[in-house]
């Protein structure tokens, strides 16, 4: 699974290289926002790179397993050299806001899962998908923002790279 692992994050690097170059600005309402930075991205390609590892409460690293705001962590020490920790509550109180509709790859999304405020993370993906360590079904996966049930528990979403 690793060796996939590996050819997929592979090949997304190879598109990313054969783009050569940054996406043009997009205008919005609140401030002008690239559509993708380069530290996110990094992010997002080191974040797939770790699909299907496995789920640990308290879990900080793919050997022993991840929990959502250990993964979070792990992936922006290693991808952007951009320290975030804490449970999901505390890396929530930092970074800049983000209206949903201003997403780009690499922000943090945030949901209330367990009937408490900013009790889960992820990391945003493109395409109203993020890559995040549930508990459920126990491995790293992607997910639909829209999916009803993170839809519904959606709460805010963080930029930390600007």
């Amino acid at each position: 699974m690793r060796v996939l692992q590996i050819l997929v994050v592979s090949v997304l690097s190879l598109l990313l290289v054969a783009c050569g170059s940054v996406p043009a600005p997009r205008a919005s309402s609140s401030a002008d926002r690239p559509l993708a930075s380069e530290k996110g991205m990094d992010v997002v390609i080191f974040a797939l790179g770790l699909i299907d590892t496995n789920y640990r409460f308290g879990g900080k690293n793919p050997e022993a397993g991840f929990d959502c705001s250990g993964m979070v962590s792990y992936i922006y020490r290693q991808a952007a050299d951009v320290r975030v920790a804490g449970s999901a509550a505390d890396i929530a109180r930092h970074g800049r806001p983000v209206d949903r509709a201003e997403l780009r790859p690499g922000d943090l999304v945030f949901f209330n899962t367990r009937n408490a405020p900013y009790s889960h993370v992820g990391i945003y993906i493109g395409d109203d998908r993020f890559v995040h360590a549930p508990s459920t079904r126990g491995q790293v996966r992607i997910d639909k923002l829209a999916a009803s049930y993170y839809a519904q528990r959606f709460q805010t979403a963080r930029n930390y790279f600007d």
